[in-house]
């Protein structure tokens, strides 16, 4: 059997009396396309977060490509590329400055090839202040592509872009994954996952409640199955706080 790209094991992660995320399993093959959605506060930046190494797991193991994020944090960081929801960049750089600066801490990469795919090749050398909130982002995307990383993890990534720009971006994700590595997009926002995956998990007060390839969807589509869910996950809530 091979390595999953992403591994999520028996994770719990909690901020004092607050559980944030509460046992949540789920593995991401190689190669495939996976959104991961709910509600907000449902867990989703939480869970990017910690396969990140910006947080740190209270209970289980969080996996990329094989390696321990706690345990190995630096060879985790390795084979992965992120956006944020809200990307820094230096708006006092040029786009191009800005990779080249994020090449050399990540030890090489094309800038050339990331500023293309993501469409800011005739904008390389204007400074990001003079960008629009979706060519920061896009800038933030190149940044991510750089060294061709094996997972792509994004955390809201097409908020804010125009239609082109959320067309050049699934594109580019779409790419990726044809080549082989595996991209993670979390969202609230159920026709952008739709658009892309294939497959979906589903988070509702911390916890898993779906995870679903989306062949096996049908007629009854993502967003009729969210709701149901998030009313059943509400009630579950309603039952274990009446214990």
């Amino acid at each position: 059997m091979s390595t999953a790209a992403i591994k999520f094991d028996g994770v719990r992660k909690t901020f004092g009396r607050v559980v944030a995320v509460d046992r949540v399993t789920f593995s991401v093959p190689a190669g495939s396309f996976v959104g991961l959605i709910g509600h907000n506060g449902a867990g989703k930046s939480t869970c990017l977060k910690m396969l990140c190494g910006q947080l740190r797991p209270t209970e289980g193991t969080v996996q990329i490509a094989g390696v321990d994020v706690v345990a190995e944090p630096l060879e985790a960081r390795r084979r992965l590329g992120a956006v944020p929801e809200e990307p820094a960049v230096y708006p006092w750089l040029t786009a191009r400055e800005f990779l080249e600066l994020v090449a050399e801490v990540r030890g090489g990469g094309d800038v050339g090839e990331a500023l293309a795919l993501a469409g800011l090749g005739g904008d390389a050398d204007r400074l990001i202040r003079e960008y629009s909130q979706g060519m920061r982002r896009r800038t933030a995307l190149a940044a991510a592509l750089l060294g061709r990383p094996e997972v792509l993890v994004l955390d809201e990534a097409l908020n804010g872009l125009d239609p082109p720009s959320a067309a050049r971006v699934k594109g580019v994700l779409r790419a990726a994954v044809d080549e082989g590595r595996t991209v993670l997009l979390s969202t609230h926002v159920v026709e952008t996952v739709e658009a892309v995956a294939d497959r979906v998990v589903m988070l509702a007060h911390g916890r898993v409640v779906a995870d679903e390839r989306a062949e096996d969807l049908g007629a009854r589509g993502l967003e009729e199955l969210f709701l149901e869910r998030l009313e059943a996950s509400h009630r579950e809530g309603f039952a274990e706080g009446d214990r």
